[in-house]
């Protein structure tokens, strides 16, 4: 399985997403505030994945802290909070997990629980976390796969894979449990510009598998629905509102439309904490705007004019009449969306 991030002795090993696919190498965050670099750098990147780096950021600014009782501790935590809160702005599974770590250290807090213990109870929690987004792949996976066609094509964009996630991965999940099933599926993957995941990321840890991948532009893809070579799309998602929009990549707003277009049904891939029942719709999902560079150049090298205006937004909002299903592990959800997601949320 391929090891997104790892709790270590010394700190929190992530694999360098940004070196990938021709070198691979990590990076060891020692502290919460290099944890929060690391999220903000796209060292690591993907909703699930981020999540659980925020809650390992949190049990490391724990493990460091010098406060000898939790009451002393409390202002430094509501820094470590506020801190990773504020590295990406889009993806609702940083939020969750932050939230999570703020409840449980509400019960402590009122218990007036040992330093000692407080710093055990905030890792366990993170370990908890990361077990538990492992655990959430592989059943949504086994949900997703079933809807895959037994032989054909499946497009994905950007990378919503084990290197999304803790392993395994969502979207990619599903398109491995189908391989699992004994499905022959060839995939496509997007090089989902400008940050190229679908073309550094998703080939390489699906090539790591042995399943079959293409690489294509991000312009090709209404092409090769033409052409009769897809027959599923599946992506994942950072955040999905109350009545099903969701946010994902920049460009899958695109593709939702071009399956639409073309008669291809297309799903999304999330576990339950990429799901916010605070927004409406997706016109209140907030859009991270990312640095012009990752436009203006490439592996270094300048590719547009001095001066030129660049727009950059790192996601797309997809209205909810494009989607044909949501896996999460709790099971598949079908439309209408406002009403199977408040049915999963009052469950819940």
């Amino acid at each position: 399985m391929i090891l997104t991030l790892e709790w270590t002795p010394k700190g929190v090993n992530f694999i360098d997403q940004t070196k990938l696919p021709l070198e691979e190498s990590y990076v060891l965050a020692t502290n919460y505030e290099e944890v929060a670099e690391v999220i903000v750098t796209m060292v690591v990147r993907g909703a699930p994945a981020i999540g659980v780096s925020a809650a390992y950021g949190v049990a490391l600014g724990a493990k460091d802290s010098k406060a000898k009782t939790i009451e002393e501790f409390a202002p430094e935590f509501e820094a470590i909070c506020a801190r990773l809160a504020g590295t990406r702005p889009t993806a609702v599974n940083l939020f969750w997990a932050i939230d999570r770590m703020k409840r449980l250290f509400a019960e402590l807090l009122a218990t007036k629980t040992p330093m000692s213990s407080v710093k055990e109870r905030i890792l366990t929690e993170a370990h908890a976390m990361y077990n538990e987004d492992i655990a959430a792949c592989k059943t949504m996976g086994a949900f997703g796969g079933e809807r895959m066609p037994d032989e054909g094509g499946v497009l994905t964009h950007c990378n919503a894979g084990a290197l999304a996630t803790c392993g395994y991965g969502t979207a990619l999940g599903v398109i491995r449990s189908a391989v699992e099933q004994g499905k022959r599926i060839k995939v496509y993957a997007d090089e989902t510009r400008p940050f190229l995941q679908g073309a550094r990321l998703t080939a390489w840890e699906l090539m790591h598998d042995g399943i079959d991948t293409t690489v294509i532009c991000d312009n090709m893809a209404a092409s090769l629905m033409r052409a009769g070579k897809i027959q599923a799309v599946v992506v994942g998602a950072d955040r999905i509102a109350a009545n099903g929009d969701f946010a994902n990549k920049i460009g899958t707003y695109n593709v939702a439309i071009l399956a639409r277009e073309h008669g291809i049904p297309f799903y999304v891939a999330a576990p339950c904490s990429t799901i916010d029942m605070k927004p409406p719709d997706g016109a209140a999902i907030p859009i991270e705007e990312r640095s012009p560079v990752e436009v203006t150049h490439h592996g270094g090298k300048q590719l547009t004019p001095h001066g030129v205006g660049i727009c950059n937004p790192a996601f797309d909002v997809t209205p909810a009449r494009y989607l044909t299903a949501i896996f999460t592990e709790r099971g598949t959800l079908e439309a209408p969306f406002n009403e199977s997601l408040k049915k999963m949320a009052v469950a819940e």
